[in-house]
């Protein structure tokens, strides 16, 4: 059972990866060929405190997906109350954001259907290795 944890972990980790070096090399390499910076950002938080931040998310899901990976360490030993409590957290974290999506298009029509949707997109992505996670760790 965990294997399959362990590939969507990897999976989601990897979309997250992605999100984080294309927006760097939007950011500092200026690359064309991606969506400009406005899509990728919403500047809820100045990108110079946002990238660290970014990168810390990315190293503890590194460490989660390598605890599985190995079978070993703080991640693969099942919590069930830890695991609860990860998963109402997706929960919330996901209809948050699905929220923040229907109140965007509301009142921003010209970025219908998908406008500035990269940040939220990518919540979804972390709602879901969050829930991936906590799902492991609440079931019997």
């Amino acid at each position: 059972m965990p294997r399959a944890y362990e590939a969507v972990l990897w999976v989601l980790t990897s979309l997250f990866f992605l999100r984080v070096l294309g927006q760097v090399l939007v950011a500092f390499f200026d690359v064309a060929s991606l969506p400009p910076m406005e899509e990728w950002y919403s500047g809820l938080i100045p990108y110079p405190i946002l990238l660290p931040m970014q990168i810390l998310i990315l190293i503890f899901q590194i460490k989660v997906c390598s605890d599985f990976s190995r079978r070993y360490g703080f991640f693969v030993i099942q919590r069930r109350a830890m695991g609860k409590f990860i998963l109402w957290f997706s929960y919330i974290y996901f209809v948050s954001m699905l929220l923040r999506y229907v109140i965007t298009m509301a009142f921003h029509p010209d970025k219908r259907w998908f406008g500035g949707t990269i940040p939220i997109f990518f919540h979804f992505v972390l709602a879901g290795f969050l829930f991936t996670l906590g799902h492991f760790h609440s079931r019997r």
